[in-house]
């Protein structure tokens, strides 16, 4: 297993490096205390110095406008821009603006790219992905009650969703919905469908609040009534009743992407614990630091964050090398327990702040309430510990049997 990485990407990761502690550190107590609106134009002034720098899209190959550092030189990008809430943003690789391009630049026709893939490249407009439904668990996509009927033409959707991340704001989303019901098999019932926002029948109903924060226009979590949404079926995205496989294809890379985010978290989180730690005296002349359970704490954290980052790194080689399927366990297994990891070291840097820790003077009471869902989203722990034990299991089984 080979991890390393060319000169050429360890510079990109240097830039990035660097970009980030003096541009998208500094704005983050104006975006704890303001909306997203108010924000904007301070974060586009970031994103025109990313693209001047060349640094624009990380994500993405050469020929799509992007940097073309690879999926492996990307998996290490996400931990530098991850260690902030503005660092996807501002570099034009958040969610789901990036999944959807993944999709759209492998299955899109010319005239969907033209439309919506290359603005959405640009930064010109989002996007949102509309998969999971209230009635039904999200962790299970090949159950869900949406449909889209042929008409004349288009596709009728009717439906209702929720957690469709940034929809407030999107110009357009891509909605699952089923399309072949009668099919024998629950894995090539649904199919993506592109639908614009201002699309007849397209009805935001809310943000959901989200550990009291409903967002505003970037980072909401909308509910979506599809009320006879009428969409041409030259709007549909890849082949009909595909829209698991390719849903599948978009989650397994990008749960590389969310965990080598949550290590960059958990990394600068572990930092600001060793820097506060030895400073804050405790009695005279003594610091946090001296403490053995600090000292426990600090070893334990940094032992559980190497291990994460080498296990989301052997996934990613696994990736790269033989493909997503090859690495379904590895997947599961980072996604788990990276997602633990990092809230472990949030709760522990706060706990080291004290006081301050809770506050909105530090970024750490941000990372406690927005990063919780990390053990729900993309699959619960649950799901994916009893995916991997059952894959385990089954080859002790095979041998008893």
């Amino acid at each position: 297993m080979e991890f390393g990485i060319d000169e050429k990407t360890q510079t990109i990761l240097g830039m990035i490096r660097e970009f980030m502690a003096k541009e998208v550190y500094p704005l983050e107590p104006y975006f704890l205390g303001k909306s997203f609106r108010e924000m904007k134009p301070k974060l586009e002034e970031a994103r025109n110095k990313v693209r001047q720098m060349e640094l624009w899209a990380p994500q993405l190959p050469k020929e799509l406008g992007g940097v073309g550092i690879g999926f492996m030189g990307y998996a290490m990008a996400c931990e530098e821009i991850g260690r902030s809430p503005l660092g996807a943003y501002i570099f034009g690789s958040q969610a789901p603006d990036a999944g959807n391009i993944e999709i759209l630049a492998k299955y899109a026709t010319e005239e969907q790219r033209e439309k919506w893939m290359r603005p959405l490249i640009r930064g010109q407009i989002r996007s949102c992905f509309s998969m999971t439904e209230p009635e039904f668990a999200g962790s299970n996509p090949t159950v869900m009650a949406t449909s889209a009927v042929k008409d004349k033409g288009d596709y009728v959707i009717n439906g209702h969703k929720w957690f469709t991340s940034a929809a407030d704001g999107a110009r357009f989303a891509i909605v699952m919905a089923n399309t072949n019901p009668e099919n024998p098999s629950p894995y090539q019932r649904a199919s993506m469908i592109i639908v614009p926002t201002d699309a007849p029948g397209f009805k935001l109903l809310r943000n959901i609040s989200v550990m009291g924060h409903a967002g505003d226009d970037y980072g909401t979590h909308g509910e979506i009534m599809y009320q006879n949404c009428r969409v041409p079926q030259s709007n549909l995205l890849g082949p009909e009743g595909q829209g698991f496989v390719i849903a599948q294809e978009r989650l397994g890379p990008g749960r590389i992407h969310h965990c080598m985010r949550y290590i960059g978290i958990a990394q600068r989180c572990f930092e600001m614990m060793c820097e506060y730690a030895a400073k804050r005296e405790v009695t005279e002349g003594k610091t946090l630091a001296t403490k053995q359970i600090i000292q426990g704490w600090i070893a334990e954290c940094r032992a559980e964050i190497h291990a994460s980052r080498l296990m989301v790194l052997h996934a990613a080689w696994k990736i790269d090398t033989q493909g997503a399927y090859a690495a379904r366990e590895e997947i599961s297994l980072i996604k788990f327990y990276v997602a633990n990891t990092m809230l472990k070291v949030i709760d522990k840097a706060i706990q080291v702040h004290g006081g301050l820790g809770v506050s909105d003077d530090t970024i750490l009471s941000f990372f406690y309430r927005m990063e919780r869902g990390a053990r729900i989203y993309d699959g619960a722990d649950e799901v994916h510990k009893v995916v991997v034990a059952k894959r385990i299991l089954r080859q002790y089984q095979a041998q008893v049997a």
